[in-house]
């Protein structure tokens, strides 16, 4: 069994958390507070509705225990608890290629062909006619025109570099809403897909208003293949049956925790074959070229959210290490364990499935209105 607890930031005592339960009766929001789990069906029945309360960490209901002595069910580990993602309402967006770094990294090494010396000198050759360190970029500033004429001069120009630097960033609907799944369920990927990896990611979830609220840990399942093959196949390639994860909890924005901390995470990523195979890997938010609050902003250019919307905000970690063959890098196999992490957001972990092996997805805008409809809920919280 799974402690409840050990799921949850390090300082979990005095962290806000909003998150969602399966219980008997159907979905509940719950919020753990003061070293307790307490099931706030009956102020709010959906997450999206508690972040749209002045002070969602202050709604009170019915305690169902102390923290550390539940247990959390998963896929691998039946009884207990069932955590669900904590979106509900709320649209499931995704930013990509929000490191410029990385991706202009990528696009001079596949100029120098693998060999190192040959990219750095297109490096550094970069570096001498736009002046000042790639990393320091700014998308759509004057300098990052510079080096777009400059990469285009020497041919490496390419359509992820015009998100990666240009003034706009890249915004697409990562599943639909209710789509998510939460910690302990299964992630899935196209059985027809030869190479895919997860992407450990910081999620930013914003109220009714778009205003940034909170922040949770995502896994933006990617079939690097598909995409691969044409950008016009990126809906394929990430908006899959349990592609989609998010967890475990929601943290509220407060004085002890707030948009700082997340440009300042450093996301973790553990992979566990039943082949034997670990990964481990990392990923700095202090790296990202796009600030999350311009990221929200540009999300809100489209139009509104009304139940609110959550923002994965992209990853520099793409990993390569090799796991069957050399030169054939990684992909993920049936069975394998993924554990996204940070200290002060807790742990989001998963095991793979092909999509067709995940549990359905059953319980549709529709379907959640008639459940909660016939536990009073919806009266109760008008």
């Amino acid at each position: 069994m799974t402690s409840l607890a050990d799921l949850l930031p390090a300082d979990w005592r005095r962290a806000r958390l909003l998150g969602r339960i399966l219980t008997d009766e159907g979905p509940s929001p719950v919020l753990v507070k003061d070293g307790r789990l307490i099931d706030i069906s009956r102020r709010a029945c959906t997450t999206s509705q508690a972040l749209d309360l002045s002070s969602p960490a202050d709604t009170d209901g019915s305690d169902l225990g102390a923290v550390e002595t539940i247990s959390a069910a998963s896929a691998w580990d039946g009884g207990g608890l069932k955590l669900l993602s904590p979106l509900d309402l709320q649209c499931i967006k995704a930013s990509g290629v929000t490191f410029a770094v990385s991706a202009l990294e990528r696009v001079i090494e596949e100029r120098a062909r693998g060999d190192a010396g040959v990219a750095n000198t297109i490096r550094q050759g970069l570096k001498h006619r736009i002046g000042g360190e790639l990393a320091t970029l700014v998308p759509g500033s004057e300098a990052a025109e510079r080096v777009k004429a400059a990469l285009i001069a020497d041919g490496l120009w390419s359509q992820y570099l015009e998100v990666a630097i240009g003034p706009y960033a890249e915004i697409f609907t990562k599943a639909p809403v209710l789509a998510s799944v939460g910690w302990g369920a299964m992630v899935g990927v196209r059985a027809d897909s030869a190479w895919n990896n997860p992407e450990p990611e910081v999620v930013v979830i914003c109220d009714g208003a778009g205003r940034p609220v909170g922040a949770t840990l995502g896994n933006d399942v990617n079939l690097r293949d598909i995409e691969g093959r044409s950008a016009l196949l990126l809906g394929k390639a990430k908006d899959n049956t349990a592609s989609a994860a998010v967890g475990p909890f929601i943290r509220l924005f407060d004085d002890d925790f707030g948009m700082d901390d997340v440009r300042r995470a450093t996301v973790r990523l553990d992979v566990e074959g039943q082949d034997g195979f670990v990964l481990h890997g990392e990923s700095s938010m202090t790296l990202i070229s796009r600030d999350p609050e311009d990221l929200v902003a540009q999300t809100l250019s489209a139009h509104q959210y009304p139940d609110g919307f959550a923002l994965y905000l992209g990853t520099m970690f793409a990993p390569i290490e090799d796991r069957d063959a050399p030169g054939k890098g990684f992909t993920h196999k049936i069975g394998d364990r993924v554990r996204v992490s940070t200290a002060r957001l807790g742990v989001l972990e998963n095991v793979v499935g092909t999509c067709d092996q995940a549990p359905p997805w059953t319980m549709g805008v529709g379907e959640l209105m008639r459940n909660l409809a016939a536990r009073g809920l919806l009266e109760a919280t008008q």
